[in-house]
């Protein structure tokens, strides 16, 4: 089981050490003057991965919030996002404003890169865990989930259901399952990472050999299951599984006993901003305890504000066994990961 500093301590490898340098710059507030800028400017384009219902939600909010200032909501999975501001800057294209994925790895390389404008929000500053700050204020975790195992209650037994990621190579799944892919996804890459490290490569391999049915979204698993097209979801977020299930859905969750990948997704302003001042009154309104609720409210998702209420029916972190998350260790093994990947399931 996994206790808060244990999962404090286990998001390291995103914005640990040197807090002091991210006290140094100065906590973003709302002000009438950043609005009127915004305003100005009456845009904002946001990259992200998360669901586009959810996204879409919350930018409806903060448009009813600041009236006058329209979001483009551009959703793709977190690898194609990657793929795509990577091309934009090779081409000296600057289009987004505010991006968040949920590869923790990619914000690591894109402040090294110099991509990333320096922008600490007042919330994160006040209320988010010391722990949680970025060093130089250049992103900050804007949700969190997890990947999580899943069965159809109509052609599962609940009492027949596998309990752990080990179990899902019984021959008696092969064919029944839906899993994900790390090269669209970055849930995915980051839940391979951890399974690989924590189960080995042996057991990836083992599992490619069942029949898999391969999508490609870390949401797509989930509505496989929920459809019937198959039985058993090897992984996917846990918050689409959570939304399908409270819309009565024969859907049921597994946290897996030997683990459930834990998933960071981090939000940041963009160097070169199209909408500098659009784009930091998004990103402070994202880590406000308002947007923060929409997060938990609307997405199923957990935030880490304490003003922020849990969802009923959502089990806390403590009583399930996570796999701890490590950025900082995925951000040179992203390529590799993704080519032996392809190599075992042929895809």
């Amino acid at each position: 089981m996994i206790d808060r500093r244990t999962l404090l301590a286990s998001t390291a490898g995103i914005a640990l050490a040197g807090t002091a340098r991210a006290q140094a710059l100065a906590p973003s507030k709302i002000t009438p003057e950043l609005v009127d800028a915004a305003r100005k400017e009456g845009k904002i384009v946001f990259y992200t991965s998360v669901e586009i219902q959810v996204g879409e939600r919350i930018a409806k909010a903060f448009e009813a919030r600041y009236p006058g200032i329209k979001v483009q909501v551009e959703r793709s999975g977190s690898e194609r996002i990657y793929q795509r501001l990577g091309q934009e800057r090779s081409s000296r294209i600057h289009a987004c404003d505010v991006v968040s994925t949920s590869d923790a790895a990619h914000f690591i390389i894109w402040k090294r890169d110099g991509w990333l404008e320096p922008h600490l929000p007042e919330d994160v500053a006040v209320h988010f865990p010391a722990d949680q700050r970025e060093p130089d204020g250049a992103y900050a975790p804007w949700r969190y989930s997890l990947s999580v195992m899943g069965y159809n209650t109509k052609l599962v037994k609940p009492e027949e259901a596998p309990r752990s990621l080990a179990d899902l190579v019984d021959p008696k799944w092969s064919g029944k399952i839906v899993k994900a892919h790390p090269s669209y996804s970055g849930t995915i890459l980051t839940a391979t990472f951890q399974i690989a490290r924590d189960l080995g490569w042996p057991y990836l391999e083992k599992l490619s050999k069942q029949k898999v049915m391969q999508v490609q979204s870390a949401t797509e698993p989930p509505k496989k299951l929920s459809l019937g097209e198959r039985a058993i979801m090897a992984d996917g977020n846990d918050y689409v599984l959570l939304q399908l299930k409270d819309q009565g859905n024969p859907v049921e969750i597994i946290y897996a006993t030997d683990g459930s990948p834990l998933v960071i997704s981090p939000s940041a302003v963009m160097k070169n901003a199209p909408n500098p001042n659009a784009a930091k009154l998004f990103q402070n309104y994202l880590y406000t305890a308002e947007g923060q609720q929409y997060l938990v409210d609307v997405g199923f998702m957990r935030s880490f504000h304490p003003q922020v209420k849990p969802r009923e029916g959502m089990p806390p972190l403590s009583q399930i066994k996570v796999m701890k998350e490590d950025a900082a260790a995925v951000v040179d093994q992203v390529e590799s990961i993704k080519e032996r990947y392809r190599k075992l399931f042929g895809t």
